[in-house]
């Protein structure tokens, strides 16, 4: 059995699988950003735990849901790629899903309808108050909304930033992946 076994380097060399390739370019993005924290909205410490913490928590949840665990890494990994590169959330999704279809595309070893399904999840998974058919599209919103909450002072962000209706959908959002997850409801925010 052992000699079967190969010595494995993540994130390191030519053998890179193509979600190793989209999560790798991503961290890269983060590691080598030209805005400064002073002019982000988010510092780049938070983006780079924020892009990982949502890529691992979509793996989780995507073989719970039993989808392509390949398919839901890419989509939670790039869903907010404009706010990596450009340091604002201001029509993030949307404008998000043009550069994320760019990467995927200069990655290639995606199909067409791969980078459809990833582009349109980035593209809409900042809609958390309406519900799709698109399992991709409401994984991402979730692993999202999710990840979020367990920062402190999450909540009050949440609070001042965004209406009641829509803070009341976050909350529903994170307490049923919560359920799934097996964890308290009453501990909605760390």
């Amino acid at each position: 059995m052992k000699n079967k076994l190969k010595d494995f380097h993540h994130y390191k060399g030519n053998n890179l699988t193509r979600f190793e390739k989209v999560e790798r370019k991503v961290i890269e993005l983060i590691l080598s950003s030209k805005v400064p924290d002073g002019q982000r909205e988010d510092s780049v410490i938070f983006e780079l735990k924020h892009a990982s913490g949502c890529t691992q928590i979509a793996r989780i949840l995507a073989q719970k849901r039993k989808l392509n665990v390949e398919i839901a890494d890419a989509a939670a990994t790039l869903h907010d790629i404009y706010v990596i590169i450009h340091g604002t959330y201001k029509d993030h999704a949307k404008l998000g899903s043009f550069i994320a279809e760019k990467i995927l595309k200069e990655i290639n070893g995606f199909s067409k309808s791969e980078i459809a399904t990833i582009t349109q999840a980035v593209a809409h998974h900042s809609e958390k108050d309406i519900y799709s058919n698109n399992p991709y599209i409401e994984l991402v919103k979730d692993v999202d909304v999710f990840d979020c909450s367990l920062y402190k002072g999450a909540e009050g962000s949440y609070r001042i930033h965004k209406p009641e209706n829509i803070f009341k959908e976050y909350v529903k959002r994170i307490k049923k992946v919560r359920r799934e997850l097996g964890l308290p409801q009453n501990d909605v925010f760390r």
